[in-house]
């Protein structure tokens, strides 16, 4: 999406989503879910640690719903380098939280590694807006969920 096509509104939502998305790592490790616990590791979020200790107890809401059905792809390398894009692997995914946390990874990537061309509804800035909408609700439930809200809010 060009930068002139980008407006306020649309900057605002993908501060925000930057922003909570980066507040909610930021819980996973103050609460030391994290994804190597031997010491000299780096202090790196453990998301899949999350989502087995918290499977059992997500429960898909409206927003995660509309994720699901957004169904943001990631790119991957195709036959001779051509760039391509693909729907999220979900083949391994034991529960529903393990797919909404990795449609909201996809759309952390996607929207900071830009570079999206050749696929539909890439340049879309509804779309765009209902995925950073949709993910930042989810992370709020996520946090809400484990507890974490004073963490994820910083408001202690």
């Amino acid at each position: 999406m060009r930068k002139e096509k980008i407006n306020d509104e649309l900057t605002n939502l993908a501060f925000d989503f930057f922003y909570w998305f980066s507040r909610f790592e930021f819980a996973l490790k103050e609460n030391r879910v994290l994804k190597k616990d031997e010491s000299g590791s780096n202090a790196e979020p453990g998301w899949d640690k999350f989502v087995e200790k918290y499977a059992d107890s997500f429960t898909i809401s409206a927003d995660s719903q509309k994720l699901i059905d957004l169904n943001p792809h990631r790119q991957i390398v195709g036959d001779n380098q051509d760039l391509e894009w693909k729907p999220v692997g979900r083949t391994d995914c034991k529960s529903e939280l393990c797919l909404v946390v990795r449609l909201l990874k996809t759309i952390r990537n996607n929207l900071f590694h830009g570079g999206k061309h050749g696929a539909k509804g890439w340049d879309d800035p509804e779309r765009t807006e209902e995925l950073l909408t949709s993910g930042k609700n989810v992370l709020d439930q996520l946090a809400k969920m484990a507890d974490w809200e004073a963490d994820y809010t910083q408001y202690y």
